[in-house]
């Protein structure tokens, strides 16, 4: 007799996508997630949550450069003159994410996890993130660079995935 387990993730990992889960579900927001480094930990922690599929509209793993530009449209100059880790790299994941999505939000992350891949302008542990949202500005990039260290791979992973989760709690109304 087997018993029943409800994650395979880590607790802190369940316990984030179930704010955001629950914060966009009471902000009528739809969520879409664009994956490089993560390799699809952030939409695995979403489905995690029961009622999960009211709130995340779709995930796309998108590891290979040819994947980046063949499924969701990262122009090959981008590519080729910024780098698969890169704020104009991230942001065009996350724009072409919500714009082959019926999503309100998409998050993008792309990154060296390591242990191999680094270099001195871009370390392992090296990751970047872009937020884009229907019909806002396209002038308003949302779009950070972490330097998260050496954690081990794992621990890289499961920090850009925590960091992904925060972008997509919904933006409190600006006063």
């Amino acid at each position: 007799m087997s018993e029943k387990q409800d994650s395979l993730l880590p607790a802190a990992l369940v316990e984030r996508a179930r704010a955001v889960i629950a914060a966009n579900r009471a902000a009528g927001l739809r969520v879409a997630v664009a994956e490089s480094c993560t390799g699809g930990l952030v939409s695995a922690a979403l489905t995690e949550i029961p009622g999960s599929s009211d709130v995340l509209e779709a995930g796309w793993v998108v590891y290979a450069n040819e994947a980046k530009t063949g499924i969701l449209g990262v122009s090959l100059d981008v590519l080729e003159t910024f780098g698969a880790v890169s704020i104009a790299t991230a942001w065009g994941m996350a724009q072409n994410a919500l714009a082959k999505s019926d999503a309100d939000v998409a998050v993008a992350i792309t990154g060296i996890a390591g242990p191999g891949g680094g270099d001195e302008k871009k370390p392992v542990g090296t990751v970047v993130f872009a937020r884009a949202e229907k019909n806002a500005n396209p002038d308003k990039i949302v779009a950070d660079r972490k330097e998260f260290g050496d954690l081990g791979r794992g621990g890289v992973r499961l920090q850009a995935a925590l960091c992904a989760l925060d972008l997509l709690m919904p933006e409190s109304p600006a006063p």
